[in-house]
């Protein structure tokens, strides 16, 4: 390349190649021999398809070309050309291996079928797919450990788990292999991996991304696609081109109005905001989380918003949430492998997937349909009890919102400091130390909110520590805002050169 853009985010590189001073053909070749330096190392790309990946960066700098040379609008194609990394659950590609984490489908060389509409929104946008990312067996645990490809690595430390269940991606994107990476987050699942590694991640609105064409409602709804990104002018940017619903979507978030973008979040002037910050009441979050927490809320009142202490919903902490969760969960993991039962036409045996998902089937198969919908009643009753507490309705120019409550709700993303490899895959304490560490994150994938978690604190062995912004349903613009002022005022740790770790 003309230039080591290794540490750049995809904007810069995108702005790089309006310019003129590189193109993607140069983009997704440096790409690729980082992922071919890092990767032994990480282990995050699993499936990489390098000869794909540079015959469409070949189309896209031709693009670039006749862009340029007609003097267009390069607005509409920002990210065209800018290599990406696809996490290998969900997000499926016609002809590409898809095996989420799961030894039957690596033993079937299953591949997808067909392009997911979320996969056709990215290479619509332009998009480059370098490979697809490890993954835990079906994305069911916070760390990526899968027993069928091994663990990733977090490149601040190769001895740590890089979160997940998008570890694969978050390693990826830290790493400086690719400037984003698509993920989901089922619980936690994009946000724990993004703190673990020191990124943004955005759990979008419940339908602000469409699952079509082969899933509806996606483990009770809790399920939510996005994008990993190193900064937030990012995460915004990508949200506008996969935000686009598909006709039959059993969930549609609130639509902005006609003419806006999460874009224009970026520079939106905002009143002092009234803000929650909370770590759980004693025991629930260690030292490190509680300062990171305390941290980033001295910061935001720095900025002029008046926080508020130990301040959550109530109920926010409930073990009914737990209770019922763990309902939904397990009913869906039965109906999971049901399904790969009847596309393989013959039943799912223990032998073929993980004992920790084999149980959660099991339990679920146990349960009546009864017990599966009383609990989606009970957590919707849930819902309408922690909605309350935020504001709604649009920003007053000059002034607060319109409604009584609360404009966002600050957090950590984990309890405690991000892990060792096999501290969360321990099979006999594991479950217990996932339920401690993820006591924040299940909160909103129940209730559909939008939340991003932020790097912006180092542990005591200088690993990044994530908090996270929730905002009321449908407000990602309000979340983006906020997250960027906190940007602009260097509350975010850098990255840096995170590829020495992995040499």
């Amino acid at each position: 390349m003309t230039a080591d853009r290794r540490n750049e985010d995809a904007t810069a590189l995108a702005a790089a190649f309006a310019a003129g001073e590189t193109n993607p053909s140069e983009a997704v070749q440096a790409a690729l021999e980082r992922m071919e330096r890092l990767n032994p190392a990480l282990n995050a790309v699993i499936h990489p398809r390098p000869e794909r990946a540079l015959a469409e960066a070949a189309e896209a700098t031709q693009r670039w070309l006749d862009r340029r040379a007609s003097q267009g609008d390069h607005g509409e194609v920002l990210f065209d050309g800018v290599p990406i990394a696809v996490k290998d659950l969900g997000c499926e590609q016609a002809g590409e291996f898809h095996h989420a984490g799961a030894r039957f489908l690596v033993d079937l060389e299953w591949r997808g079928a067909l392009d997911s509409h979320l996969y056709r929104l990215l290479r619509n946008a332009g998009m480059i797919s370098v490979g697809r990312t490890n993954t835990p067996e079906f994305g069911t645990t916070i760390t990526t450990e899968p027993a069928v490809y091994g663990p990733t690595a977090n490149p601040w430390d190769l001895t740590r788990s890089p979160g997940g269940s998008s570890g694969g991606s978050a390693a990826a994107v830290a790493a400086g292999i690719v400037p984003l990476a698509h993920g989901n987050d089922g619980g936690g699942s994009i946000r724990v991996p993004a703190a673990a590694c020191g990124l943004v991640g955005l759990k979008p609105t419940r339908g602000r991304v469409s699952t079509a064409p082969r899933l509806g409602e996606h483990r009770g709804g809790f399920a939510a696609d996005g994008m990993l990104t190193r900064t937030v002018r990012d995460a915004a940017r990508c949200l506008d081109v996969i935000s686009r619903p598909a006709p039959g979507d059993p969930y549609i978030a609130p639509p902005m109005r006609p003419g806006e973008s999460f874009a224009d979040s970026l520079t939106a002037s905002l009143p002092p905001l009234r803000i929650a910050a909370s770590t759980g009441g004693p025991g629930r979050a260690s030292a490190p989380a509680r300062q990171a927490v305390e941290r980033a809320a001295s910061l935001l009142a720095e900025l002029g918003h008046h926080v508020e202490p130990d301040t959550a919903p109530d109920g926010w902490y409930s073990s009914e949430l737990a209770d019922h969760t763990v309902v939904v969960r397990t009913v869906s993991m039965a109906s999971e492998l049901a399904g790969w039962a009847e596309r393989l036409e013959r039943p799912m045996t223990a032998a073929d997937v993980e004992p920790a998902n084999w149980w959660s089937a099991e339990l679920g198969n146990s349960l009546p349909a009864s017990a599966y919908v009383q609990s989606l009643e009970a957590l919707a009753r849930w819902r309408r009890r922690v909605m309350p507490f935020w504001s709604t309705g649009p920003i007053a120019p000059g002034g607060p919102r319109s409604q009584d409550g609360y404009d966002m709700l600050l957090t950590p993303v984990l309890a405690d400091v991000t892990p060792p490899l096999g501290y969360l895959s321990d099979p006999n304490d594991g479950a217990r130390r996932i339920a401690e560490l993820a006591a924040f994150v299940n909160q909103a994938n129940v209730s559909g909110q939008p939340a991003v978690s932020l790097p912006t604190a180092l542990d005591p062995d200088g690993l990044p520590l994530g908090v996270q912004l929730h905002a009321a349903h449908g407000d990602e613009q309000l979340l983006l805002a906020v997250a960027q002022h906190v940007a602009d005022a260097d509350g975010l740790i850098p990255l840096g050169d995170l590829g020495q770790h992995s040499r």
